[in-house]
Formats: C-alpha cells, sequence, structure tokens
C-alpha cells in the first residue's frame, strides 16, 4: 500500500486501559469517563506517504495527535488495527503526525509540531500568614524546546530555551514515558532571554 498524503499506523487498542503493577498484576480500567486522558498517541508505522520525504520508515514509531483515535475514528477498512494519520507537510494545523522515534531512539519533530517541557508559572501570591490553595488545575503559558528542527532554527530557538506559548496551547502528549506539550510553531509566542 502507497498512502499519498498520510501515514497508516498499526494500533492493536485505541486506548489505554492497562495498569501493570510491581508484581505484575495486570489491573483494567473503565475509560469511557475519562477519555481524552487515556486514549493512545503513538503506534508502528506500516506505510509512509510517498507524496512527502519526511524521514520516517516502516517500523518507526509516530506519535500523533488525539484525534486519530477520537470516539469517531475509523480503521482503515479492511484492517481493525490500521489507522490514517493525516500528514501536510506545509499546514501544521492539517497534520495530525506530530514526532517520530527513528530505530536509533531519536524523536524527530514533523511539519511544525515542538514539543515543550512544561516550565511551572510562579503564584504573584504569597504570605508567610496564610497558606494559599489553589483550587484548579494551573494552565502553563511557558515550556522549555526539547527537541530542533529546521523551523525552529527558523525562528531562532535552540534546544533548552524557554517557550511561551499561546492560551491554551498546553495540548499534552506522552514520549517513553515523559509528558510534553505539543504546539505548533505558529502558536508559539516569545522566547525568554
Amino acid at each position: 500500500m502507497k498512502p499519498l498524503n498520510y501515514f497508516i499506523v498499526d494500533l492493536p487498542k485505541t486506548t489505554n486501559d492497562e495498569i501493570e503493577t510491581e508484581s505484575g498484576l495486570k489491573l483494567y480500567m473503565d475509560t469511557k469517563f475519562n477519555e481524552f486522558d487515556h486514549r493512545v498517541t503513538g503506534g508502528r508505522v506500516v506505510a509512509v506517504p510517498c507524496k512527502y520525504e519526511t524521514g520516517v520508515e516502516v517500523g518507526d514509531w509516530l506519535y500523533f495527535h488525539h484525534h486519530v483515535v477520537n470516539h469517531n475514528a475509523q480503521p482503515l477498512t479492511g484492517n481493525d488495527t490500521h489507522y490514517v494519520v493525516l500528514y501536510d507537510d506545509e499546514h501544521t494545523l492539517a497534520s495530525q503526525a506530530i514526532a517520530y522515534k527513528n530505530k536509533d531512539g531519536e524523536i524527530k519533530l514533523l511539519s511544525g509540531w515542538t514539543l515543550l517541557d512544561p516550565v511551572e508559572e510562579n503564584s504573584d501570591i504569597t504570605s508567610e500568614i496564610i497558606e494559599i490553595i489553589e483550587m484548579k488545575e494551573k494552565g502553563y503559558k511557558r515550556g522549555r524546546l526539547m527537541y530542533e528542527a529546521p523551523w525552529t532554527d527558523e525562528l531562532g530557538i535552540t534546544k533548552g530555551d524557554v517557550i511561551g506559548f499561546e492560551k491554551n496551547g498546553d495540548y499534552r502528549i506522552k514520549i517513553d514515558g515523559k509528558e510534553y506539550f505539543r504546539v505548533r510553531s505558529e502558536g508559539l509566542m516569545y522566547a525568554e532571554a
């Protein structure tokens, strides 16, 4: 099979609904109440887009947008475990492929996406007399760039730079057990000096 504008990935499951304890006991959870947090966002590549030179090879691990496996997602006709991941080399918003891990274990960014390590925001309010309790999860506004790509070079940012990004841009993805923000390069606002 030679797809034109998309990757095909093998996904035996579309949700992470299993936890294994240190003793080897497997626990299964019902994900219908928090499906978003448990969607699979990575899979083994079985076909690459022939229209683009991406560097991705069959067998590499592709990380993708959570919409690939949302409740309306459909497997590729004829194979219940193969899913389509849209790819557009010029328009990040139209590309669900975020990054890939090659056979050497290197993470490479795709199509204008960036991966940022969350940087905690400092609270402006402090007190030695009153204990301040925050009731909601903080919205992040900054992250440390973890991987470089041609578009990060064009923006003048390098690995380790702390980058501010647009409001509500803190969408998370796990790669090798580490949580990152996946942010489109168009959503990056500034680099701290």
